[in-house]
């Protein structure tokens, strides 16, 4: 029996590019971020920090959640490479901190949420020939939300190009999300019935947020009995151990990628 641990967060980048997703979560190759990925870091422990305390009704402030992003960013394990983009500490602190005035304003007043990056039980899914894939972990950046039309997952993504005229971008995020809705149900037995969302944070040029709606997310996870899911195309590459490659993801760049420089699928 082989068991694979796979975070639930990672679910999604194996049908962005599964060559990439091999190299980082099973071979454990490693690249150093820019300061842009570790301001989406320091934003995402912000927001979390002021959304739990909602729930807690710890009274936190936007100022000490402000502080909380400020730490974050200046955390001396929070490693990072200062050449990968263009982004200075002092302008990291000014977009990050307006972003999250705007989130505690105007996105957290428009939510209930009952969790915030709640912790989920592992769930095994048997590939077949003995390989197992163990998804595990938290969901993180993502909340437990009460709806009219009841529960849902919310997940926060922040980004250069997170959000577009107004809306968060979507495209390619319905994996994570049905995954987080599977370990949901899994780990609570309470169904998730309402559409996920995405809330995005755009961290390059005129800071801006918007929502964007994902539907039938675990429906392309489980599949349907006239369509497979994607869980059974992973199980297949698991069984196979052939991860193939996309040379035409966003993230194909050394920038994100610690296989790039020995990748031979890319121009």
């Amino acid at each position: 029996m082989s068991v694979h641990r796979v975070r639930a967060s990672a679910w999604g980048a194996l049908f962005d590019c599964a060559y990439r997703f091999e190299g980082i979560h099973i071979l454990g190759m490693y690249n150093r971020v820019g300061l842009r990925a570790a301001l989406g870091t320091a934003i995402h422990a912000g927001t979390a920090a002021y959304d739990q305390a909602k729930i807690d009704r710890s009274g936190l402030t936007i100022d000490d959640a402000a502080g909380v992003l400020v730490d974050k960013l200046h955390d001396p394990e929070n490693d990072f490479n200062p050449a990968a983009d263009d982004l200075t500490m002092p302008e990291a602190e000014r977009v990050g901190i307006a972003l999250l005035i705007k989130y505690c304003k105007q996105i957290t007043p428009k939510y209930e949420f009952s969790a915030v990056e709640m912790e989920t039980k592992p769930l095994d899914i048997d590939c077949g020939d003995g390989i197992i894939v163990r998804l595990t972990g938290t969901m993180d950046r993502a909340r437990v939300c009460r709806k009219s039309d009841g529960t849902g997952i919310a997940d926060v993504k922040s980004g250069s190009a997170a959000v577009a005229k107004g809306v968060a971008k979507t495209q390619g995020h319905g994996p994570q999300l049905g995954t987080y809705e599977i370990l949901f149900e899994h780990t609570t037995g309470e169904r998730v019935t309402a559409d996920a969302e995405i809330i995005g944070l755009k961290t390059k040029g005129t800071p801006e947020i918007g929502v964007g709606a994902v539907r039938n997310a675990k429906a392309m996870m489980l599949g349907t009995d006239e369509h497979p899911g994607l869980i059974e195309f992973a199980a297949r590459m698991f069984r196979s151990g052939d991860f193939y490659p996309n040379s035409r993801s966003l993230l194909c760049s050394p920038k994100y990628c610690p296989r790039h420089g020995t990748c031979h699928f890319h121009e």
